[in-house]
């Protein structure tokens, strides 16, 4: 029997890194599609060692069995089966490819449980990503008014900044997302659900702790703590303070908000922050009346992506929430 030539596949060149598994090869001359069709059959004729039963436990005629074998075993170039009348036992060959069939069977078993688990309307899996300053409260309460009426959904959270989780959307690794700025690019669709009031934060022993208001361009001399650049508060805070004439000498850049405020509380800078879950000790927070200080929060996903039910059920119930999503 003469087998069939396989497609050659370029090296990787030396040097390169590797990124995870070499990915199948698929192309013209693969095995793989070739192959598929006939391994579950394969295996139930190994498992039965008669084409005969092995048929009829497949549902199909006995003489496409044994012309599918046969066409197996001239693809692959290799006896598989070594023929006694009825019967049929397995060569070496065929005990060596049975082993992988069967691994590769129960990979694609447990790979068909999975993805139709997590599309179960009542019991599927939402991937869904946030900022780190909507988790302490926002989140926990979007989920828990979720489930009173999808008790069974499950939830694999991803707690990130805004650029992060986009990335991660186009990679597959997320159904939504909640961020801000609300993101406008082609690939994906957003939509705007609420705003949150920014407050400028200061010292509790600062000058300007005793005021209740306070224009932007007043706190022009200090310096700022901030999230790094990248961030959307970042971006939002740098707005506004070239909004109101500045550019904000920053003493710090960090990753969360609320190690920002402790570091206001501190005495290292001031900072323009979204109110606290709690309301932390060590700070005066002031309302910025000019300009307006506000960062929108918005949901996003890929665009054209098709949605499992749970994952169009929770997308409904964040649209639902459109202005008072922070309430």
């Amino acid at each position: 029997m003469q087998g069939r030539n396989r497609k050659h596949i370029p090296e990787r060149p030396r040097g390169a890194p590797r990124e995870g598994p070499e990915p199948a090869e698929l192309g013209p001359g693969s095995w793989a599609p070739a192959l598929a069709p006939r391994l579950a059959q394969f295996a139930a004729v190994a498992r039965h060692e008669h084409v005969t039963r092995a048929a009829h436990e497949l549902g199909m005629p006995q003489p496409t069995l044994s012309r599918a074998l046969v066409r197996l075993e001239d693809d692959l170039g290799v006896a598989l089966f070594a023929r006694h009348g009825r019967t049929l036992s397995l060569t070496p060959a065929g005990r060596g490819f049975l082993a992988a069939v069967e691994r590769a069977l129960t990979d694609l078993e447990r790979a068909t449980d999975s993805v139709r688990a997590d599309a179960d309307p009542a019991a599927g899996k939402v991937a869904f990503g946030f900022l780190h300053t909507l988790g302490p409260e926002t989140v926990p309460g979007l989920i828990r008014s979720f489930r009173a009426d999808h008790p069974g959904v499950r939830f694999q959270l991803v707690q990130n900044y805004g650029e992060a989780m986009i990335e991660r959307l186009r990679a597959g690794d997320l159904d939504l997302c909640l961020t801000s700025p609300v993101p406008d690019y082609p690939d994906l669709v957003a939509r705007r659900l609420d705003e949150q009031k920014l407050r400028l934060v200061v010292p509790d022993d600062h000058p300007l702790a005793a005021r209740k208001r306070i224009r932007l361009a007043e706190a022009a001399g200090e310096l700022f703590v901030t999230l790094e650049p990248g961030y959307g508060l970042r971006r939002i805070t740098d707005a506004l303070c070239a909004e109101a004439g500045f550019t904000p000498r920053v003493a710090f850049e960090g990753e969360e908000a609320e190690t920002l405020r402790g570091l206001v509380a501190a005495g290292l800078g001031v900072a323009l922050l979204p109110p606290p879950a709690v309301p932390r000790p060590g700070v005066a927070e002031l309302t910025v009346t000019a300009p307006r200080a506000v960062r929108e929060i918005g949901v996003a996903w890929l665009d054209g992506h098709p949605d499992t039910p749970p994952v169009a059920a929770f997308k409904k119930f964040l649209l639902s929430r459109r202005g008072v999503l922070l309430s």
